[in-house]
């Protein structure tokens, strides 16, 4: 048997704005469940679940890390997530195998868009909610404004259960369910005190509107309610359980992570209140059909994470979805049919691995050295119904990555290929436009991590530069020329003369029409003309791709000896050359469709800034409450537009964008973009 049945297992994912304390909550939770015996600090740089060197060194999370604890008879898997918007996926990824979450406030803050931005990720997840008002111990912290701001955002579901009464060194708490007060010191030692006349007053506030949100979860307990009678404990824990699974209600709890006030209380409730993971009764598979939750019965895991560690190798995170894993078992991956033996599985407090021999359903592990195993997978015993993968959001912040140096270059590949089986918000290309390596991601931030982490675990160093615009050119007149190879060395000799009318053309590539009469050029040497332009065409005036070209090749001569395909082949990019000189080449640069997702105070500021990205506004349209700018802008002026957005919209805005077309650049800008063309060849000459 598992070590802890399903029924005593709580999944938690805590979310939030960035800097709002989540990872000091788990440490303290860890804490004061004697799960660790140091109280680490995030400024120290040593808390258990910022292991990361790179989290470390730069002060916040970077990565969805699970913590182990137990609790009165109870595991509470406890993941603790990023707060910077650029590592979203790392969110998402803990969502979707947790069970219920708390969005943790900052008391000072308040509601910030990156608690918004949680609440709407559990939303969209369908999971409980509840929320903890951190950093009470703030002289400023105001926890009666930073509970009505969050009733007015998230709707009257959100109710208080623990409240701060007295603050300062230290601090007194309510709980409303038994109205008892608590008092902490700043070592975090709890003790009850007697309720005095002016708490009484503030909680009874609370009190009511904690009263009103339990009746609403059975009707005798409505009745009770109208009648003005007061519920029991047993009927208040009861109800607070049922309506934290049924979501309509959504507890507030509060503390100071730093000083472990409230934790207790927290860990109370999710022992006793929060869902276990059958409370759902289903998943979703990759269909979104329902498939359900069963304890019993052919065993089945999903991995929801996986992180590439140079020294213990590919570690693959997962939940157990049905049924009771255990080390002597073999399971199919459903994606490969490779069968992989669950050897060795763990429990995982940051980095600190625990064996175990089972895990039961509903539990969260990890498993070494599954090489044929990615995140996303199912594994089954039996069966082929795969559980949905995670939902990410898509990259559109571009680098170029540059190694450092050649033994970096031979390297890079390889460990670009780790960090994207680990991320999978990162995308990565090869240029052959640009000969550029170009990876993708959801910010700065997020980019220049990748940056850091490629050196720290895979010693490869490189830069991150501004990708290259594929610029292609076209003409714009059409010309008649001609094009003559005669070459005589000795005895053999080569001949090739073609005549051709060059004009800009519909089709994206060459548009070759043969139009000569009574055999002016041989039959078997018109493919060679057709080549020779086609080669030719890999460089422009300025040095771009030419495209859209219509060539007819209407007349010619050969040589009965000396003519061969090399011949015409060159004689077609003789007449090519001269096409450039007389045709009116001209820039074009690609340019992308956009739609942007804005609030509706916004729209202004966005299209202007759309305008000075040389953009087209080509409507607008409601959706989901916001507006829906669609618009057409060249690529050159949206490499930055992830972070620009962001900042200009507090994140409420999102975009996505593809590419369209390639259009004429204007005469201004062109001059420009040639002149820096011709530096870098002369940098790449020297």
């Amino acid at each position: 048997m598992a070590e802890f049945n399903t029924k005593q297992i709580r999944n938690l994912a805590l979310l939030g704005h960035g800097g709002c304390g989540k990872t000091s909550v788990a440490e303290a939770m860890l804490y004061v469940t004697g799960a660790i015996d140091r109280l680490g600090n995030t400024a120290q740089g040593n808390t258990t679940c910022d292991y990361d060197p790179e989290a470390r060194a730069r002060g916040f999370s970077l990565a969805a890390t699970p913590a182990f604890m137990t609790w009165k008879d109870t595991r509470i898997n406890v993941l603790d997530t990023p707060g910077f918007l650029d590592f979203t996926g790392e969110v998402r990824q803990a969502v979707r195998v947790a069970d219920a979450a708390v969005i943790c406030v900052d008391g000072k803050a308040g509601v910030e868009v990156g608690t918004e931005l949680a609440w709407d990720i559990a939303c969209e997840a369908g999971i409980p909610r509840a929320f903890f008002v951190n950093k009470c111990d703030d002289e400023e912290c105001k926890f009666e404004r930073v509970f009505r701001q969050l009733h007015a955002t998230f709707g009257v579901s959100v109710c208080p259960v623990f409240i701060p009464v007295e603050t300062g060194k230290d601090v007194t708490m309510i709980d409303l369910l038994t109205m008892r007060p608590i008092k902490y010191d700043e070592k975090g030692n709890r003790t009850e005190t007697a309720m005095r006349i002016g708490w009484e007053h503030t909680a009874s506030e609370f009190k009511d509107a904690l009263n009103e949100a339990l009746a609403g979860t059975a009707d005798e307990l409505m009745e009770k309610f109208f009648e003005g009678e007061s519920f029991t404990l047993e009927e208040s824990v009861e109800a607070l359980h049922n309506g934290i699974i049924q979501g309509t209600i959504v507890p507030v709890y509060c503390g100071s992570a730093v000083h472990l006030w409230g934790i207790v209380a927290m860990l109370d409730a999710i022992a006793a209140s929060f869902p276990r993971p059958t409370a759902r009764k289903f998943e979703k598979d990759e269909n979104g059909r329902h498939v359900p939750i069963t304890t019993e019965g052919d065993p089945a895991l999903f991995v929801y994470k996986t992180v590439a560690d140079p020294f213990v190798g590919k570690m693959s995170f997962f939940k157990v979805m049905a049924g009771t894993i255990d080390r002597d078992m073999s399971l199919r991956n459903l994606r490969t049919g490779v069968s992989e033996k669950m050897s060795h599985m763990y429990i995982m407090k940051g980095k600190e691995q625990t064996e175990v021999d089972e895990l039961a359903c509903g539990d969260l592990g990890m498993i070494a050295k599954l090489s044929n195993t990615n995140t996303g997978d199912t594994l089954r015993a039996s069966g082929d119904v795969a559980y949905a993968r995670v939902t990410y959001p898509t990259p559109y912040m571009c680098r170029a990555i540059v190694p450092e140096t050649a033994k970096d270059e031979s390297k890079i590949s390889q460990a670009i290929a780790k960090m994207l089986e680990e991320d999978l918000t990162l995308r990565y290309e090869n240029n052959p436009e640009t000969k550029q390596m170009l990876i993708y991601g959801m910010g700065d931030m997020h980019l220049s991590v990748l940056a850091a982490k490629l050196k720290t675990r895979f010693g490869v160093s490189v830069r991150l530069e501004e990708p290259k615009i594929p610029y292609r050119e076209k003409i714009t007149k059409p010309c008649d020329v001609e094009g003559k190879h005669k070459k005589q060395n000795g005895g053999s000799g080569q001949y090739g003369h073609v005549k051709i009318r060059f004009a800009p053309g519909e089709d994206e590539g060459l548009t070759f029409v043969d139009a000569t009469v009574g055999g002016s050029v041989p039959k078997n040497f018109i493919p060679a003309v057709e080549k020779g332009l086609q080669d030719a065409m890999a460089k422009g005036a300025v040095g771009f791709p030419l495209v859209r070209l219509r060539a007819e090749l209407y007349d010619g001569s050969y040589h009965a000896v000396d003519s061969d395909e090399l011949s015409f082949r060159t004689a077609a990019n003789l007449a090519y050359r001269k096409c450039l000189e007389l045709g009116a080449p001209v820039l074009l640069e690609p340019v992308g469709e956009l739609f942007v997702t804005v609030p509706e105070a916004l729209v202004g500021d966005i299209m202007g800034d759309l305008n000075k990205r040389r953009g087209r506004i080509l409507g607008m349209e409601q959706s989901d409450g916001k507006q829906l700018i669609i618009a057409e802008v060249p690529q050159a002026e949206m490499f930055k537009y992830a972070t620009d957005l962001r900042s200009m919209t507090q994140a409420k805005g999102a975009f996505k964008m593809s590419f369209e077309r390639y259009e004429e650049v204007p005469q201004a800008i062109s001059s420009k973009i040639i002149e820096a063309h011709k530096a870098d060849l002369a940098d790449d000459e020297e």
